[in-house]
């Protein structure tokens, strides 16, 4: 096997690194939507028990067992999952909240453990936590594959056996590892994780295929399945200048000793690089610049402001503190509070027939946290020079974006500013009819009024706001701005009204996106969208689907 790894080979390979040596891989991100594949594969990965994000630390960690300590007046306590298991299997991990990977991460830095991630995120910004992500060694992409394209999967417990036997006489030497190191870092990884995670699965690889030291097949596939999914190659593939630049003259005997001391059989590095480039998937700079644009939207992410309550919601760990004011009491968290004191308090009571004792210090509060409805406010401009440009491909983009909000239950507004005014097409709302009733009929014509626009777009939001709602603007124009507050036509007066309105949006912390649709980049625009503080992506040859595509990437719809 000493060409590329092919898909199926990829996943075999994974698979065996898993039977070998699950500590030194420290486990595998497996991205797949629940099917046949995936269970096929799942079937062949290590037994293990299953875990949902929604775990609280009690399971984790282990904590008080309330029922026997209650039935046998003496404090029993249970054994949390960290403790129970060497290898864990996190399902829908995409859904993985900070709190939670952290522990995790935290617990995989220890000697021995093994995490398998179920990754079913559909868009790119829904993926593993990347503190998770960075210290599993594995990883494997189901989504392109078709279960016809899948093969028997074997390993033969006594090939197991003998290739764990193996695995502490494989030794990678010092130039291998160099070059993991360096191809790595011409990725762009900046974790010493990744050659590190690299270097074990080289072991446990080669130690599967009979080789005390692992051959350069081995070291390429290592790198593919290792170092692929993590980095960006496209920056580094521009080959060096070959320029030739004056050697100062050296001494013959000097130059021969100097060979001496370098190391003869070098690692080749290019090698490494092609290797890693092949298993590169066909969309993965794609995920990573939309997961990047996402990330750095604050708060435009696929779902609104979490907050937190005690009324609804996700359940959060209960709190200390008073009950009033609608606050509720988590009884169970309350007992296991007190469960411990029990004994102390009965001596201190003198009354042995004192059965339970609850302190104000005991008592523990329902915690939720909510997520807001986000509502996405587009304000699109349909003045004349924008109609003539991309007023057609714009409507065409928000069509395709409406659809997809839509599905994930977004509201919708629409802002049309042309003229002299802006006009409220369509407020806040979930109806997908109306919204694409109302687009279609969107005349084009007239001036800029882009200020104006911006007003009602800023109105919108803080109404948004105040019924609880995460507002995101998305504004597509052309840029050419000429209209200002007052109704004037004067384009100086109106580019310092749309930046002082752009400047009372960004103090709102309202996210925003800047769409520019002329045919050349506006210096103007990219002023205003600096002032809102967002995202200003010029577009000047995208059609409709080109800007949906974008759209859903920065606004993480």
């Amino acid at each position: 096997m000493k060409g590329p790894l092919t898909p199926w080979q990829r996943i075999e390979s994974a698979l065996a690194v898993l039977a070998v040596d699950p500590a030194g891989a420290k486990g595998l991100w497996l991205r797949a939507r629940a099917g046949p594949l995936r269970d096929k594969v799942a079937d062949a990965l290590p037994a293990a028990r299953r875990v949902h994000p929604g775990i609280d630390d009690s399971s984790l960690y282990g904590g008080i067992d309330l029922a026997g300590t209650l039935a046998t007046g003496h404090l029993r306590s249970t054994q949390g999952v960290l403790a129970q298991s060497d290898t864990l299997v996190l399902t829908m991990a995409e859904r993985t909240p900070a709190g939670l990977a952290a522990r995790i991460a935290r617990w995989l830095d220890d000697t021995g453990p093994c995490l398998i991630a179920f990754d079913e995120g559909v868009e790119p910004e829904e993926s593993l936590p990347s503190a998770i992500a960075d210290r599993l060694g594995l990883f494997l992409s189901l989504e392109d594959m078709a279960y016809s394209e899948s093969e028997l999967i074997e390993f033969p417990s006594e090939r197991i056996a003998k290739a764990r036997a193996l695995l502490p006489l494989v030794r990678v030497d010092t130039s291998a590892r160099e070059s993991l190191a360096l191809v790595a870092a011409t990725m762009g990884i900046d974790s010493m994780r990744a050659p590190l995670c690299a270097v074990s699965v080289a072991r446990a690889l080669a130690a599967w295929r009979g080789e005390t030291e692992p051959s350069e097949a081995t070291m390429r596939h290592a790198a593919e399945l290792t170092l692929a999914h993590r980095g960006d190659l496209a920056k580094s593939s521009e080959p060096e200048s070959s320029t030739p630049q004056s050697q100062p003259e050296t001494d013959p005997e000097q130059i021969e000793s100097e060979q001496e001391q370098q190391p003869r059989d070098r690692f080749p590095d290019e090698l490494l690089v092609e290797a890693v480039r092949s298993a590169l998937p066909v969309d993965l700079l794609a995920r990573l610049a939309a997961g990047k644009a996402a990330r750095a939207a604050s708060g435009s992410g696929g779902t609104g402001v979490a907050r937190k309550g005690n009324h609804r919601g996700r359940p959060l760990p209960s709190w200390p503190g008073t009950p009033g004011s609608g606050k509720r009491i988590d009884l169970v968290a309350t007992l296991r509070a007190a469960t411990p004191w029990q004994s102390l308090r009965r001596r201190a009571a003198s009354d042995e027939r004192l059965h339970l004792e609850i302190r104000k210090s005991d008592l523990r509060l329902k915690r939720y946290e909510e997520t807001s409805d986000r509502v996405l406010v587009f304000a699109v401009d349909a003045s004349g020079s924008a109609a003539l440009s991309r007023l057609a491909e714009a409507k065409g983009a928000i069509e395709l974006l409406l659809a997809h909000a839509y599905a994930r239950r977004d509201h919708v507004a629409l802002i049309a500013f042309r003229g002299q005014s802006a006009e409220l097409l369509l407020p806040p709302t979930r109806s997908l009819v109306q919204t694409k009733r109302r687009l279609a009929g969107l005349p084009g014509g007239g001036a800029t009024p882009l200020a104006t626009g911006l007003r009602l777009a800023f109105d919108v939001s803080l109404k948004a706001l105040a019924r609880g709602m995460t507002p995101t603007i998305a504004l597509l124009t052309d840029g050419r701005g000429n209209v200002a507050l007052d109704g004037s036509t004067n384009r100086d007066v109106a580019e310092a009204d749309s930046l002082r309105l752009a400047r009372l949006i960004s103090v709102a912390a309202i996210p925003a996106l800047v769409l520019d649709i002329a045919n050349r980049p506006q210096p103007a625009l990219s002023r205003i969208a600096k002032a809102l503080g967002a995202h200003y992506l010029p577009l000047p040859r995208a059609d409709a689907y080109r800007l949906s595509a974008v759209l859903q990437s920065a606004l993480g719809s």
